[in-house]
């Protein structure tokens, strides 16, 4: 499958918001949209919608995921999720692959680093095929308490 990253709308806000993933990955789910939008959290923003975050398109037109795309100085940390009913098909390298071609896009200068659960071990090992090493692993608050993270670094491929 064929991806590409387009920008942002409120229905497609809200679709995301929409998802349901299975236990343990329940974790990666968001608010109801209206709570999004009450609050002015995240892609409830308008503005950080615009600036920050886009959605993953299928070549099908479908929205398969989303990217955030958080600015800090002289890196652009990825945040991403993919839609759950695409989940375990073999499509994630080629998903992460379109999310880091538009960082550069965006950010041709910019280091690219994501953070991910250390026990999500199917991220993981897709981040790896798509070119990032783990540079560091720490704890830090998650909605549910301490969790472990890896923080990992795009390796561009030379």
């Amino acid at each position: 499958m064929m991806f590409h990253v387009e920008p942002m709308q409120e229905e497609h806000a809200e679709l995301v918001c929409s998802w349901e993933y299975e236990p343990t990955y329940q974790i990666y789910g968001f608010l109801p949209w209206e709570h999004m939008k009450a609050l002015e959290v995240e892609f409830g923003d308008p503005v950080i919608r615009e600036s920050q975050y886009a959605v993953i398109m299928s070549e099908y037109g479908s929205v398969e995921g989303f990217a955030q795309f958080f600015p800090l100085a002289g890196v652009t940390r990825l945040g991403l999720g993919m839609n759950p009913a695409l989940i375990g098909k073999g499509h994630g390298t080629a998903f992460v692959e379109a999310i880091v071609k538009e960082a550069i896009h965006r950010h041709p200068n910019d280091e690219i680093d994501l953070e991910v659960l250390t026990w999500n071990k199917r991220a993981v090992h897709v981040y790896q095929k798509a070119g990032f090493g783990i540079t560091d692993t720490y704890e830090r608050p998650t909605p549910t308490g301490t969790g472990e993270f890896h923080c990992m670094v795009y390796q561009p491929r030379r």
